[in-house]
């Protein structure tokens, strides 16, 4: 299938793209690190954000537009009543994570993440303050509900409000929670009186199975979910988000200030993504799972020691580089040899994460190929006698 969307060749994105994903580096680096997408944009979005300044429409947003959007595109696709009335507009996924934290956790209390998770996760919890307590994921990169059950029991000792900051999908690892996993997590969360906080950014971009919102699993009313078009849609640079809280959560809606922070062309972009945008979505997806499959292809002729399973959702590609002979860095080394940039591993879990790597294939095919053709070239030189 020829590629509409991510179909940009290595002289076009650099010619084209000045975000940080292609400046942080240089122009020589093939940048495959940050989850931001080489993609040909979403005609809807973009007319309806040329439309709003050329008509002088540049004030203030409106957030019911957005939550009206939000609750149709989640009962179109996945079947998700969004509770009317309990969404609140916020900036972006991240920053509404970390204001629904600060409201749901004490000061010295504990946030529980399962690494490798989003490396922002960890930021997020240091910039707050809070203690973190790690439940790793297991080696098959699934929630290990023991392991949370007894992270839970650790942090409800304290007796102070704590928090369990679940991916959902996850990134890095691309894993798609079942809905008995995600039962399982609301009745551990429930016994110990623990809040799940869901970042549902990557919800939209599932593969293969199906994507369970936290908050329509049994006990899952006790917990908050944070979601937005712009993971989907390649929507980094029109910042909003809806931050939507289950019937027995500790809120209803978050402060009104909070919904200050949501640009107006935001909201605009991520209603024409909801509305409009889903056929250009559907090609993207096709275009996405071509490219994870294509990812196995060029590992086995130029990297065959990397283990990689094709993720189920989100455009990321979890590696596992510990044959490679690179060390607990490979990225770097890559980045810094091969002028390829990914996402080293110790970013997501600092510990289980050396010698892994995070690559974002959500390019064009010739980048794909040129990028993983020079790791592999980088590899066998290091493995060469001499």
């Amino acid at each position: 299938m020829a590629h509409e969307i991510l179909n940009l060749s290595l002289a076009e994105a650099r010619a084209t793209h000045t975000s940080v994903k292609w400046t942080a580096f240089g122009p020589e680096v093939i940048p495959l690190w940050v989850a931001e997408m080489d993609a040909r944009p979403c005609e809807p979005v973009v007319r309806a954000i040329s439309q709003a300044v050329q008509r002088g429409d540049t004030g203030y947003g409106w957030g019911p537009r957005y939550a009206d959007a939000l609750r149709e595109f989640a009962s179109d696709t996945w079947g998700w009543d969004v509770p009317a009335g309990r969404t609140t507009i916020v900036a972006d996924v991240m920053i509404g994570v970390a204001e629904v934290l600060r409201e749901v956790t004490d000061a010295d209390g504990a946030i529980v993440v399962s690494s490798p998770c989003y490396d922002s996760f960890h930021g997020f919890v240091d910039m707050l303050h809070r203690t973190p307590v790690d439940a790793p994921l297991t080696a098959q990169g699934r929630l290990d509900l023991d392991a949370i059950g007894s992270a839970f029991e650790q942090a409800a000792a304290t007796g102070r409000r704590c928090a369990y900051l679940l991916s959902n999908p996850q990134n890095p690892t691309g894993a798609v929670h079942t809905a008995a996993e995600l039962t399982r997590l609301a009745q551990l969360a429930n016994q110990f009186g623990i809040t799940v906080v869901s970042d549902e950014i990557h919800a939209p971009l599932v593969h293969e199975g199906s994507y369970t919102p936290f908050l329509t699993v049994p006990g899952g009313s006790t917990g908050i979910t944070v979601i937005a078009a712009s993971k989907a849609w390649n929507l980094a640079a029109l910042k909003a988000a809806a931050v939507v809280t289950g019937a027995d959560a500790p809120f209803a809606t978050m402060h009104d200030v909070h919904t200050h922070g949501a640009s107006h062309f935001g909201i605009m972009a991520h209603v024409a993504a909801f509305t409009e945008g889903r056929p250009w979505l559907a090609q993207l997806k096709r275009e996405l799972d071509e490219n994870r499959r294509l990812v196995s292809t060029l590992l086995a002729e130029h990297l065959p020691m990397v283990r990689y399973t094709p993720p189920d959702s989100t455009y990321l590609a979890w590696l596992d580089c510990r044959a490679t002979g690179l060390g607990d860095d490979p990225a770097t080394r890559w980045r810094t040899e091969a002028k390829v940039a990914l996402s080293p591993g110790i970013n997501y879990a600092p510990d289980a994460g050396r010698g892994f790597a995070r690559l974002n294939f959500a390019t064009s095919p010739e980048i794909l190929t040129e990028a993983i053709t020079r790791m592999g070239a980088v590899v066998l030189s290091a493995s060469s006698p001499g």
